[in-house]
């Protein structure tokens, strides 16, 4: 239930990341909860919604899931844009994959704004078996760039959820609260003339 404080914020977050790291599954299975083993590639971009009730506020993500492959990079910057987070997704079972979410990276933060909220995700984490990027490796890389590190699992749900939580978390704390500094300062001066009566 909406409290009287309750913010409504309306937030665009971009998954962006190589081809096949499984960023449209982690988008289905955040948004609808499901997963399909095998999973059309993305033309261009998908767009979906989802609303996320937060104590704070309330969180209604505009997603911008975009497409893989290189012929569609230079579209991205249209995606970003003015997104307030974004989160990087490679498949920890190719360190192709994570290499081009470097580059990902690189590009985010010479275009992107200084606010954008970013995450490095390192999914297919039921792969285990097939792991060719440490968790160390994507984990220091994150902290050296600023960046948050999660492993999720589209197929098994690890931590899709908690990902996308902490983003609205984060975005909720960045946005001020909509009623202004003028209202609070009408309470104080009521305030005074309150208590200095008499």
């Amino acid at each position: 239930m909406a409290r009287a404080g309750n913010k409504n914020i309306q937030a665009k977050l971009v998954l962006l990341g190589d081809m096949g790291a499984g960023k449209t599954s982690l988008v289905l299975r955040f948004v609808k909860g499901q997963f399909h083993e095998y999973q059309e590639s993305t033309i261009g971009a998908a767009f979906f919604t989802q609303v996320l009730s937060l104590n704070e506020a309330t969180v209604k993500f505009d997603i911008w899931d975009t497409a893989g492959q290189e012929r569609y990079h230079s579209l991205a910057p249209m995606y970003y844009r003015g997104a307030a987070a974004a989160v990087v997704v490679y498949d920890l079972t190719s360190m192709d994959s994570f290499q081009r979410a470097k580059k990902w990276v690189l590009e985010l933060q010479r275009q992107g704004n200084p606010k954008l909220i970013m995450f490095l995700v390192a999914n297919k984490a039921d792969l285990e078996q097939k792991r060719q990027v440490l968790s160390e490796e994507g984990e220091q890389y994150a902290k050296e760039n600023g960046l948050s590190f999660l492993e999720t699992s589209a197929k098994t749900a690890q931590n899709v959820n908690e990902l996308f939580y902490e983003i609205a978390k984060r975005i909720a704390k960045a946005t001020p609260s909509r009623p202004t500094g003028m209202k609070l300062q009408r309470q104080e001066s009521r305030r005074s003339l309150f208590c200095c009566s008499g």
